[in-house]
């Protein structure tokens, strides 16, 4: 992770050169390092040989796709914040590419200070401290990024994270999904709650892995609380 004095790094994953060197070039002008990888075993390779602080991901690529190296990318570096870029009113590239794991997606075409306010928002959740948060067997180490059930650790997606910190910090309390929106990525969606839906799924599916009692319960009409069934 960069410190202070140091920008951050960005690793832009995309096949097609004239994008990534557009990127590139934009990236470095806002004050980030921003290096290229072309394909997905290219970008598997340089997260491990000189890990980014963020990636931007492209969903279309050949041999292997977006989605797959963002699975792969979870399965070795949890923590990596991960931005996917998704063909244009392609829902289904987006919920693809959230159920692999990424933090964030941004439609294609987009406009370049999206792009960069997208990732500052998300460089900022990751790089959030604070105190301990618990509720039953649940606690997450905040300033760690952790979480535990019990005794068992539960690795998180940034995102995933900052929803389950948010419904901690308001267990018993009804959190509806436009709200979540708002707190965790801090901008609109037009009203698209797939997001949410997304994000719930996996957090129930970390959550309960090994037999647990479901925490995060389904308000209809409502959103989500965290409480005991």
């Amino acid at each position: 992770m960069a410190t202070a004095a140091e920008p951050h790094r960005v690793l832009v994953v995309d096949d097609d050169p004239t994008v990534a060197s557009l990127l590139r070039r934009g990236l470095t002008y806002a004050g980030f390092t921003a290096s290229v990888a072309h394909s997905g075993p290219e970008a598997l390779q340089a997260v491990h040989d000189h890990r980014p602080d963020i990636v931007i991901l492209d969903v279309m690529m050949p041999d292997m796709d977006g989605v797959e190296v963002c699975r792969r990318l979870r399965s070795t570096v949890p923590d990596l914040p991960i931005i996917m870029l998704t063909a244009r009113d392609s829902t289904d590239d987006e919920i693809a590419g959230l159920e692999a794991g990424a933090d964030d997606y941004v439609r294609k075409p987009f406009s370049f200070e999206v792009l960069t306010a997208r990732l500052q928002a998300l460089l900022r959740r990751h790089g959030a401290d604070d105190t301990n948060l618990q509720y039953g067997d649940l606690t997450l180490d905040v300033p760690g990024r952790l979480a535990y059930r019990g005794e068992r650790r539960i690795d998180l997606t940034t995102t995933e994270f900052d929803v389950l910190s948010l419904l901690v910090e308001h267990a018993g309390h009804v959190i509806s999904k436009e709200q979540i929106l708002e707190h965790v990525w801090g901008y609109d969606f037009g009203g698209n709650t797939n997001i949410v839906e997304v994000y719930v799924r996996a957090l129930r599916v970390k959550l309960e892995a090994a037999g647990e009692p479901r925490l995060i319960q389904t308000v209809r009409g409502a959103g989500y609380v965290l409480r005991d069934a």
